[in-house]
């Protein structure tokens, strides 16, 4: 039941906005709508719709900044969507018009808006993979709507997503069956038809001749619209900037959803199959003969084998339920599932001296992965005396299913030079994996399950909120003989505990909220060697925690936030135990916003102190974490170009300084700056009816050479992209 309190500041607010509309002046607040379509004051009646429309721990987005672009909040987990002002937590949203206006294809591309998150790819593949204050999550355990298990293996594309929404920090409590990401968590939203009927084509172009094609069409159906459909279909394909690197993506997706009084659906199915051939997949670095970085290749250089690929396909599918018990109080329910199959033959460059010598090495793998997820819980708002509630109880789960076998060639490689590279015939297999590479045995099981207790107590009108929490979590997991499909005894993992969470939010004026929480996560852990046979084998389960204080500013056109925090995460690095810890503190900054009518910005820095406080070897301890760069920063504009209608530049320089690239901290990857410029012009056309955009952008305009990082091992290293041009055309009608 809302406040009365704040009842009568909304209709102060309301009042406030008319008059300063009725006065020729301009209002701005967060919203869905496009500045450059909507005359100033036509927006103060969409802007007050789209408010109207959210509500907090449902399944509505939470209203968006900057034309449409970033939204100050997202989904909590099994919380539900919560705007940032109101929690204690670090979460921002960017939506499907920034990836439509920066022509972002995968989800690497978005988190280039973030500086607290940098992107790193995988284990000698194509793997997206992210860190986020400094600790890395895996691509395959981003969430989607909440749910984990469900996103494509290694690469997402954004075709069929209404939000990318990033979350700070340790998040159990929220996310109990999430894999890793101690360091924060991503997570996925679909689109939803909207309440105008819409049907867009378009067609992509990326140097050097990759060519798209795309479908997003949805309506609404029924008398009062309470069923929608929501389609969207991408085919792109061709050759990259790099000579011999040809890509393919294939994605289709179908959206449906209901919206009763009382009741709340949705159903989603997904089909994405990716695929690279000659694409380069880093450089490995961890011969005890390389002393010393490797020089820069030139950027557009392919230093792999034509004959390296890799296929990758997915089908994946949820559904969720929200039930109004009474005014107060919801039952939800949600259920998912994912089949991922990866095959190909992978040649990753092995540098064996300082003069640029590479072995090319070949793994063939034959990896079938069957993940299922499921949550279901109930929330509700009571009031005890003068102080308010907000209680959510819920279960979640998560069961995942690894088949794999492999073979591999090794000694006797043949040979060719970083800076000369020569194709060379496919060495012969010499060591294989599994009884049947076609049909692989099981080689891992996982299973989490948790049980989440929250309650939200507000006071002072709910300008003080306290949040505490805990989550009963239990993780198993084990690993089976590629062989026999044996279970090794030695390496199976079970560990339970509570994992506590308490929070705090002060909110002294509407515009400024002061917040601070503790939060915990269990998780289980792969280790880092590279060494065979252990390579890929369970470690352990890490117990992690954070504690994190900060403000959050929102004045309707300006937002932002500035938090310190501190997590400590045990790994192991030379074993397969969890005898050290990493320790990273840091603070960020973040500011997104229009302080002027046509003039939006978004930009942020991060501070990292990224130590290794406990070490096996004693010579490391206190050295730099691998990979973690000690400070990194962003900043992009928007500018509507007046008097031409439509017409917008955009800018964004991303800046990463230096990261040590092994633990012994004697090799370190310079600091890099990138500069992306673009331009877009909106038309409408057949009286306004039908609208056409106009894109053209250029990444790393400077064409900067760069080695972007490593994975946290310190044993693959990776090149930057090179300048890369992009233009699109969309024609909705």
């Amino acid at each position: 039941m809302q406040n009365p309190k704040n009842k009568q500041l909304a209709l102060r607010k309301t009042v406030l906005a008319l008059a300063i509309g009725a006065l020729g002046g301009n209002v701005y607040a967060a919203t869905n709508s496009t500045s450059d379509e909507k005359k100033a004051e036509d927006t103060i009646v969409v802007q007050e719709s789209a408010a109207s429309d959210f509500k907090t721990g449902g399944d509505t987005p939470v209203p968006a900044y900057l034309d449409g672009q970033i939204a100050n909040g997202g989904r909590l987990g099994m919380l539900g969507q919560q705007k940032a002002m109101d929690v204690p937590f670090n979460i921002i949203g960017f939506t499907s018009k920034l990836v439509e206006d920066q022509q972002a294809r995968t989800i690497a591309d978005v988190m280039a808006n973030d500086a607290g998150v940098q992107s790193v790819k995988g284990y000698g593949n194509q793997a997206q993979t992210f860190r986020i204050r400094g600790f890395k999550i895996e691509g395959d355990d981003m969430l989607m709507s909440g749910l984990p298990g469900i996103v494509p293996r290694q690469v997402m594309d954004t075709q069929m997503l209404e939000r990318i929404e990033v979350f700070k920090g340790a998040n159990s409590i929220l996310n109990g069956a999430a894999s890793s990401g101690v360091g924060g968590m991503i997570n996925l939203e679909p689109k939803r038809a909207e309440e105008t009927p819409m049907a867009r084509v378009g067609l992509d172009y990326t140097s050097d001749s990759q060519i798209g094609t795309s479908v997003d069409a949805g309506r609404r159906f029924g008398n009062s619209n309470q069923f929608g459909a929501r389609v969207n279909l991408l085919h792109r394909e061709g050759e990259g900037r790099v000579n011999d690197d040809r890509r393919r993506t294939t994605v289709a997706s179908v959206g449906l959803d209901y919206r009763g009084d009382a009741m709340r659906a949705s159903a989603d199915f997904g089909y994405q199959k990716k695929t690279f051939h000659g694409t380069n997949t880093g450089v490995k670095i961890s011969n005890a003969n390389v002393t010393e970085l490797p020089g820069l290749p030139d950027n557009d250089k392919n230093y792999n084998q034509k004959w390296n690929y890799s296929d990758i396909e997915n089908q994946f599918g949820m559904a969720r339920v929200e039930y109004d018990l009474t005014s107060d109080w919801t039952a939800y329910a949600a259920l998912g599932g994912q089949h991922a199959h990866e095959e190909g033959i992978y040649s990753t460059p092995e540098l064996v001296d300082n003069n640029g010598t590479v072995n090319v090495s070949r793994l063939d793998t034959n990896y079938i992965a069957d993940t299922f997820s499921g949550m279901a819980g109930i929330r509700g708002t009571f009031d005890t005396g003068f102080v308010s509630h907000k209680v959510n109880v819920g279960y979640t789960a998560m069961t995942k299913n690894k088949k794999t076998a492999w073979g591999m060639s090794i000694g006797n490689l043949p040979q060719t030079n970083l800076y000369n590279p020569q194709q060379v015939t496919m060495p012969a297999l010499t060591l294989t994996g599994g009884n049947s590479y076609s049909d692989p045995l099981t080689t891992e099981r996982s299973r989490t399950e948790s049980v989440l207790l929250s309650d939200t107590l507000g006071v002072l009108d709910d300008t003080l909120l306290f949040t505490i929490g805990a989550r009963y979590q239990e993780v198993v997991a084990s690993t089976y003989n590629v062989n026999t499909g044996l279970e090794n005894q030695d390496e199976g993992q079970r560990s339970h505990r509570w994992l506590p969470t308490y929070g705090v939010v002060y909110k002294p004026w509407e515009e400024v909220s002061f917040y601070a929480n503790h939060t915990e996560a269990l998780q289980p852990q792969s280790n880092g060697i590279t060494g065979f046979p252990q390579y890929g084998s369970r470690m352990n389960i890490a117990h992690s925690t954070q504690n994190e204080a900060g403000v959050k500013l929102d004045f309707g056109n300006v937002g932002g936030s500035m938090s310190v925090f501190e997590i400590k995460k045990p790994y192991g690095y030379t074993d397969l135990t969890l005898n050290g810890e990493q320790r990273n503190r840091g603070v960020e900054l973040n500011v997104f916003g229009e302080p002027v009518l046509g003039l939006r910005l978004n930009g942020g820095a991060t501070w990292v102190d990224a130590e290794l406080t406990k070490t096996q070897d004693p010579d490391y301890k206190g050295n730099d974490a691998v990979g973690v760069p000690s400070f990194t920063a962003m900043l992009g504009a928007e500018y509507d170009i007046k008097p031409v209608d439509g017409l917008t530049a955009t800018a964004r320089v991303n800046h990463t300084g230096s990261q040590y690239a092994n633990i012994a901290n004697t090799k370190k990857l310079d600091s890099y700056t990138t500069l992306d410029l673009g331009v877009r012009y909106r038309m409408q056309l057949n009286q306004e009816k039908n609208q056409m955009v106009w894109r053209v952008g250029v990444d790393n305009v400077t064409n900067e050479n760069y080695w972007s990082g490593v994975d946290d091992s310190g044993v693959y290293l990776f090149q930057g992209e090179g300048r890369t041009l992009k233009a699109s055309v969309s024609y909705d009608f």
